[in-house]
């Protein structure tokens, strides 16, 4: 650009009092608060100054035409919710920064009852007296898990702090130093425990520990012997663990309660299903453990919730301690629960409607006749120039659980004349719609197995745009 000209273009910025007036932008303050409005004005003519002194812009982007089109833009950015909804192609099913669990449709017709109108969330309606909100999912807890009583928190770190707390504060809790986990954030099961006022005590190694190791460790200040199922990660090889039954055992023999920290929390046997073995919590009620911890929103495909269940002394006192109001649940979280929770009255109806086990065993022949079915539905609706090619790879379970589980799956590769993997990656990501898929090989890849249907026809617009 020619000398004098970024001072020239600078002169043909518009004061916000014009931009103001011009109608496109009235039209704009008729609908939106004229705040946000100012702030888009300000936010595209400083764009413009910053442009005029690169010595970048064209004398048209000073124009009202120009000038109004990117204040319609900034003002849709600004209005835009913060938390959105997102297409996931990343194969990822408890995608964490995704937002874990999708609720079944269960979830969804309890949530269109219970927010827009009056509950009974803590109202006896047979008494006529006050309630308790925790009832209303207990009974249901206790039936399918066998438990004698349960009580719900915000989220599982939630429920172990509670435990830790009305069951040890103040004393020892025993745990095995291969057990010591660290989940997202950088939270930790230590530092958890000094929350609670629990001191920890270490016994065994990183990759062995014994019933020794806790026999050994108990003297007057034990409160409780703590066991954290290793969701989130796996240790192998010349490895040693106590299990279940043998905690419970030992605890018995000194008088000293057992408390699981399941993590993922699992109501299924998915044994046969899934590759590696994982857990339920009836397995826990069942070998004897007192008082059993899970989330809500992994493996039992949820809402966020920490699940309490156990032994009826241990959870009444729970329900008495101070801290339970400062992690209690709202009444959305508790309709979405329950409504999640009865669907597992029946395995089967729960395989088939809660969205977190069908795409956990969903199968590879199922996968790719599903991929075939979602490319053909994108080559239809996308111009030229774009490709789509189906390759085998994995899906992972994700959200700390199942660390070693690697689900087969047909991945869907696109391509696009003139971009790169990564700039088809990060457009998408950026599109109205955001599209979360993965890259391997070189190759951006889309997983069919945690695409909805309903995702379809806004995948489709977002990749025919990269065409533009």
């Amino acid at each position: 650009m020619q000398e004098g000209v970024p001072v020239q273009q600078l002169k043909l910025i518009p004061k916000v009092d014009r931009v103001l007036e011009w109608e496109p932008v009235r039209m704009l303050l008729a609908t939106h608060p004229r705040e946000l409005v100012l702030r888009a004005v300000r936010s595209v003519l400083e764009r413009l100054r910053s442009g005029a002194r690169a010595g970048g812009l064209d004398d048209s982007a000073f124009q009202e035409p120009a000038v109004c089109l990117e204040v319609a833009r900034e003002l849709a950015q600004l209005s835009r919710p913060s938390l959105r909804r997102v297409i996931n192609g990343s194969g990822i099913v408890i995608h964490t920064n995704l937002g874990r669990s999708i609720l079944p449709e269960a979830a969804r017709d309890a949530l269109n009852t219970i927010a827009f109108s009056y509950s009974n969330l803590e109202f006896d309606l047979d008494a006529g007296v006050r309630g308790s909100r925790y009832s209303h999912v207990e009974a249901l807890l206790c039936e399918l898990t066998g438990a004698e009583a349960a009580i719900v928190v915000n989220n599982n770190a939630a429920a172990v702090l509670l435990a830790l707390s009305s069951m040890a504060a103040g004393r020892e809790a025993v745990v095995s130093r291969g057990e010591l986990v660290e989940i997202g954030g950088s939270f930790r099961i230590p530092e958890v425990m000094r929350l609670s006022g629990v001191t920890l005590k270490e016994v065994g190694t990183t990759n062995r520990t014994h019933p020794k190791d806790y026999s050994g460790a108990v003297n007057e200040q034990t409160a409780v012997f703590l066991k954290v199922h290793c969701s989130n990660f796996a240790v192998l090889g010349f490895t040693a663990e106590v299990s279940a039954q043998e905690l419970v055992a030992l605890g018995a023999a000194a008088g000293v309660p057992v408390l699981a920290d399941m993590g993922s929390g699992n109501l299924i046997d998915l044994s046969g299903r899934l590759p590696v073995p994982e857990p339920t919590v009836q397995d826990f009620v069942r070998a004897g453990v007192d008082v059993i911890t899970f989330s809500g929103d992994k493996l039992l495909g949820g809402p966020q919730a920490g699940i309490i269940v156990g032994k009826k002394p241990f959870i009444e006192a729970m329900k008495k301690h101070q801290l339970l109001r400062a992690l209690r649940m709202d009444k959305l979280t508790l309709a979405s629960l329950e409504a999640t929770l009865a669907l597992y009255r029946d395995e089967m109806v729960a395989l088939k409607e809660v969205p977190t086990l069908k795409m956990l065993t969903a199968t590879l022949p199922e996968l790719t006749a599903r991929a075939k079915k979602v490319a053909g539905f994108l080559r239809r609706r996308t111009p030229q120039g774009i490709s789509f090619k189906l390759s085998e790879g994995f899906s992972q379970a994700g959200g700390g659980t199942l660390p070693l589980l690697n689900l087969p799956s047909m991945l869907i590769e696109v391509a696009v004349e003139g971009l790169t993997p990564n700039e088809i990656e990060s457009r998408l990501r950026k599109s109205e719609i955001p599209v979360i898929g993965r890259i391997n090989k070189n190759a951006f890849l889309l997983d069919p197995r945690t695409m909805l249907d309903s995702d379809l026809p806004d995948l489709a617009k977002a990749i025919s745009d990269l065409a533009g």
